[in-house]
């Protein structure tokens, strides 16, 4: 698999705002944001230090970490695919970055890859590992008097396993095919950005992908 950026609303929204920033001041961002890409529990930026980003960068609040998050979530994605400067360069022109932007990101990526790769590897880059799915198929009568057809119904179990906590957790779900079809071709890319966020024990809490 190799890598591959889909612009979802979010990163639309994020690429708007990463065009507009200063160039001048963008390489010490990435350069934090680089630095930081293999803690699982430490911000990026402490709060003091995001008051002063909003003012500098002439961000709101929920815009700052959206940008922030966004572009963990490229370095991160580019780490996980070691991705080569110039394939990375090619998906972030996919997604609209603008070239003096793209340039800086590249040249950030060069400079610090095997670094990043390396931490990375030294850790769990997801504590929380999915373990084991179960799933069943039953079928129930439809509601309408009318009809005897029969309707399939998927029903899910998803154990997961905190290694860092060694807690195990049981999800349970149910979904019609209709729903599962309609999940699957809808929902597919966001689930990987989620995932990112809610499993890489990132401390933020307002902004969401």
């Amino acid at each position: 698999m190799t890598l591959n950026l889909v612009a979802t609303t979010a990163i639309k929204k994020a690429v708007v705002l990463i065009n507009d920033l200063d160039t001048s001041k963008f390489p010490l961002l990435l350069t934090r944001i680089l630095s930081k890409l293999h803690l699982k529990d430490e911000r990026t930026f402490s709060e003091e230090e995001e008051e002063k980003l909003q003012s500098s960068l002439s961000l709101t609040d929920g815009d700052l970490e959206l940008v922030i998050h966004t572009l963990e979530f490229i370095l991160h994605q580019a780490a996980y695919h070691t991705a080569k400067p110039g394939l990375l360069g090619q998906q972030l022109q996919q997604i609209e970055l603008e070239e003096e932007k793209v340039k800086v990101i590249v040249d950030a990526w060069k400079n610090a890859a095997a670094d990043v790769v390396t931490k990375l590897r030294q850790r769990t880059i997801t504590p929380k590992r999915l373990e084991e799915i179960n799933w069943r198929l039953n079928l129930q009568m439809a509601q309408s008097n009318k009809s005897k057809m029969k309707l399939p119904n998927a029903m899910f179990e998803l154990k997961i396993n905190d290694e860092d906590s060694e807690a195990k957790e049981k999800i349970r779900f149910e979904m019609t095919h209709d729903e599962l079809y309609s999940f699957y071709n809808q929902v597919g890319y966001e689930i990987h950005i989620y995932i990112y966020f809610i499993f890489s024990n990132k401390v933020y809490s307002k902004t969401r992908l």
